[in-house]
């Protein structure tokens, strides 16, 4: 007997016979939800806030990003200091929040010579400053995944997407309070399944290719360099507190 028939004989040895009905299970939306958070739950392990962040600089730093950890008083002045030491003259901000105007004064206060730009109303005409006179951009990112080094920012008019896409040296600010240990938990603390955003940009590492050698090349179609700043807000509450 050739494969081929052996097949075919197992095939019609399962078939149901003329007109028996085939069971059929239905699940609503919510018992499958329920299944795949079960499923995720149990396979993760709780860590303290600590751990986490350490979790998430370990990651980082083996996907080629260079990470700092910072209070949220003391970021803004060490960041100004950052750039001043790495060279940067121009620094791209989003057009509002509050982590931009504390970055902005502290620029002043550290070093008056760098440049900072907001986006203009509209993009006609700004190409060749977004693209070859703007050395670094800033973003603030809404939630960072600890498993993988990932960062999720929520694209907006006020900080599109080309913030963390075009200058060669992307600026990340990361709080503790928003990290989570994979991508299911933040999506259910996010609560995208009541309203997915409409644009994410999933960051992991500096842009990055590689040819059929698997050669890697940075900064071939995007940022060169990633850094990240993760503020541990969640212990200075926690001091807070005590306090």
């Amino acid at each position: 007997m050739s494969a081929r028939d052996a097949i075919l004989n197992k095939l019609k040895a399962n078939q149901q016979p003329s007109g028996a009905a085939q069971a059929v299970t239905f699940h609503t939306a919510d018992a499958l939800c329920a299944q795949i958070d079960a499923h995720f739950d149990a396979r993760r392990v709780e860590v303290s806030h600590a751990q986490l962040l350490q979790q998430m600089q370990q990651a980082l730093q083996l996907l080629q990003a260079k990470v700092f950890c910072a209070s949220v008083q003391d970021w803004p002045q060490q960041l100004a200091q950052q750039c001043q030491q790495a060279g940067v003259k121009s620094l791209l901000l989003a057009n509002e929040g509050e982590e931009c105007r504390a970055l902005s004064a502290a620029l002043q206060t550290a070093d008056r010579s760098i440049v900072t730009r907001h986006y203009p109303a509209t993009i006609d005409g700004w190409q060749d400053v977004l693209f070859h006179q703007t050395d670094a951009g800033f973003t603030v990112v809404d939630a960072g995944i600890a498993a993988t080094g990932t960062l999720i920012v929520r694209s907006s008019p006020q900080q599109p997407r080309t913030a963390s896409l075009v200058p060669p040296l992307h600026i990340a600010l990361v709080y503790a309070s928003t990290l989570y240990a994979d991508m299911h938990q933040a999506m259910r603390a996010m609560q995208w399944a009541d309203a997915m955003p409409s644009n994410l940009v999933m960051i992991s590492g500096p842009s990055k290719t590689s040819d059929i050698q698997q050669t890697l090349a940075f900064g071939a179609h995007g940022p060169r360099w990633l850094q990240v700043w993760l503020i541990d807000d969640l212990n200075d509450v926690q001091q807070g507190g005590a306090a």
